[in-house]
């Protein structure tokens, strides 16, 4: 018998590269690539360059990146674990992708043969998660990372979903302060270092988390910066971010390129939780190639574009779009820009080659793709073991019935028919609260998957269970009752459009009884016709008072709803799964299943 089992020795590996991490923190889309790597004289090939026993001048460094992948540790389901491909004469495919037992296999075989390798993430790879993580408050997400060698990630939005105590947790270990240990052995947290270099604690005025981090393989340094989107207060609950600051990225992360240059580290790489929206939806999509379009627009075009040249590479995300691209820097120069969509669908795979004579990357070198985690792959056992860990503690609670459905019901659109569901879920339950509630409002991004038809393991067609219904909302949000006048009420749905949501519209979805044009051949606020808003057939009344259902973190004034955080009469209610399910129990069942909603509360004028 061995001395040492390979868990054993995997676990004192483990231990040993966060050890390593740890000392250096004190000290201190497919295609052959979006750009052809340039002719560099004793230019690495994979492995370690040598000239004449000694380190030639260029090494080839490999990132492997993703980012957004929100605690999908199972294979996601329906469009979510799906991504499309354009093929060359134009026409698209839809390829199965995503799932940690294949990601980590895809990693490891990536990192064959490769001495120097980092892995790293923009943000996001927590919150809003499926069962199997989120009723665990993510502790087995972050066992997933440690045990895919994740060396370095930024933080995003989700990850304040629970406040700057839980996410200090998640780093350091120690069992939840009100669930405890789930199992046996107390957390003992991320062994790869969060950075959030823009996300300061208001009473100190630092960063609450490692700003910076550098990666060291002999002679070969390379250091990363992480930032948050700065309007993460206006997407996350008030209490996530109570006590801290949000910076802008760029003046951000323009600081501390000074700082890791000032202790001599050159080669420098942000990881930013914002991104962009490309001209194409493929995971394959090049915005160099030949016929690309328009590359990308979206916040992350003006970041990178302002973004010190000292920085050599930007990994992103927050938008779960798919894209490598190059975005000239201040000096006109391309930058490498890549996302890898999110759920861990795709990987991607950078090369950046590190010149030792300055310390710093060959930019014209640099060469990018995006790869899709297919599941033709053997799926990693000790993710498979850790998948099913956590599911024997889930099943109990996860197998529940609440309800039944006779076909897919989506959550894609300008209004979709599972936003239509669950917005007359908690209309329903809020005329339980206060018998004069009049309608609901539902924000899109709270609706995380779709309640998918098909039999699952065990189960029949059309069951919806617990499982399913946390992943669709799994934030924990109450459902409040507020007070309003028509007018409003009208300016609310008028910030749909304007304000903070001019550029990206934020369409709410809309209970029963409540409809209006939504005239996008206008601008502005001028696109939701005032005249056409009718609640019961009724227009509304300016002077009126109407009662409406939201959840907690809407309540609050979220997604650039300013109007919703004025109302009056506060009654809170309980959690919004605990409403869907409610509503599902009441209105469906084996031999009577609920229909998908019609969706047509809102008309769209294009």
């Amino acid at each position: 018998m061995p001395a040492t089992s390979p868990a054993s020795t995997a676990h004192q590996e483990r231990r040993r590269r966060r050890t390593n991490r740890l000392l250096a923190l004190a000290a201190g889309a497919v295609t052959a690539g979006a750009l052809a790597a340039a002719a560099l004289p004793g230019a690495a090939s994979a492995g370690e360059s040598t000239h004449h026993g000694f380190p030639g001048r260029y090494q080839d460094v490999q990132l492997l990146s993703f980012n957004d992948l929100h605690g999908n540790l199972e294979p996601p389901s329906g469009s979510s674990g799906r991504v499309t491909k354009v093929r060359e004469d134009g026409t698209t495919e839809q390829i199965t992708a995503g799932g940690i037992e294949y990601l980590a296999t895809h990693l490891r075989q990536a990192r064959e043969g490769k001495k120097y390798s980092i892995t790293a993430a923009g943000g996001d790879m927590v919150g809003a998660s499926p069962l199997i993580s989120g009723l665990f408050h993510d502790e087995p997400t972050i066992e997933a990372l440690n045990k895919l060698d994740l060396d370095v990630t930024s933080v995003g939005n989700h990850e304040f979903d629970e406040g700057a105590r839980e996410l200090a947790r998640l780093q350091n270990g120690g069992c939840h302060p009100k669930d405890g240990c789930y199992t046996d052995e107390e957390f003992t947290g991320a062994d790869f270092p969060y950075l959030a270099a823009n996300v300061l604690d208001e009473k100190t005025n630092k960063p609450i988390l490692k700003p910076y981090w550098v990666w060291k393989k002999k002679d070969v340094k390379v250091g990363f910066i992480g930032v948050t989107l700065e309007d993460t207060p206006g997407i996350v609950s008030a209490d996530g971010v109570k006590g801290l600051k949000f910076k802008d990225e760029v003046e951000t992360i323009n600081k501390y390129a000074r700082v890791l240059q000032a202790q001599g580290v050159n080669s420098i790489v942000a990881l930013i939780h914002e991104g962009g929206f490309p001209a194409s939806p493929a995971y394959n999509y090049d915005c160099d190639s030949p016929g690309a379009g328009a590359g990308i627009s979206g916040p992350i075009v003006d970041i990178a574009k302002n973004i010190t040249p000292q920085v050599d590479a930007l990994v992103t995300g927050h938008t779960h779009n798919a894209y490598v691209c190059t975005i000239p820097d201040p000096a006109g120069k391309p930058r490498m820009v890549t996302s890898a969509a999110s759920f861990g669908r795709l990987y991607t795979d950078t090369t950046l080659t590190y010149d030792r004579w300055t310390g710093d990357i060959a930019r014209t070198a640099v060469k990018s793709a995006n790869r899709v985690v297919t599941r033709d792959v053997p799926k990693a056992t000790d993710m498979t073991e850790l998948i099913a860990k956590w599911n024997t503690l889930a099943a109990p609670i996860g197998n529940r019935p609440i309800g039944y459905i006779s076909a897919d019901i989506g959550n894609t659109g300008t209004e979709s028919p599972l936003g239509d569901l669950i917005a007359d879920a908690q209309l329903a339950y809020g005329k339980e609260l206060d018998p004069d509630t009049d309608l609901a409002l539902m924000n899109p991004g709270g609706i995380r998957a779709p309640l998918t038809y098909a039999a699952k393991a065990g189960e029949g067609d059309g069951v919806v269970t617990y499982a399913e219904g946390f992943t669709v909302q799994p934030f924990a949000n109450t459902v409040n009752l507020q007070t309003f006048t028509g007018a409003q009420l009208i300016q609310v749905l008028k910030e749909q459009v304007s304000g903070s949501n001019a550029a990206a519209p934020k369409i709410l979805q809309v209970s029963s009884g409540l409809t209006y044009t939504l005239d996008l051949t206008k601008t502005g606020a001028d696109r939701v016709v005032t005249d056409s808003i009718r609640l019961n057939g009724a227009p509304i009344d300016p002077a009126a008072t109407y009662r409406v259902a939201t959840n907690s973190f809407l309540a609050g004034g979220g997604d650039g709803f300013p109007t919703l955080g004025q109302g009056t009469g506060d009654l809170v209610g309980a959690d919004d799964l605990a409403a869907l399910e409610k509503y599902l129990l009441a209105n469906s069942s084996p031999t009577n299943p609920i229909a998908p909603p019609k969706a047509d509360r809102i008309t769209v004028v294009n």
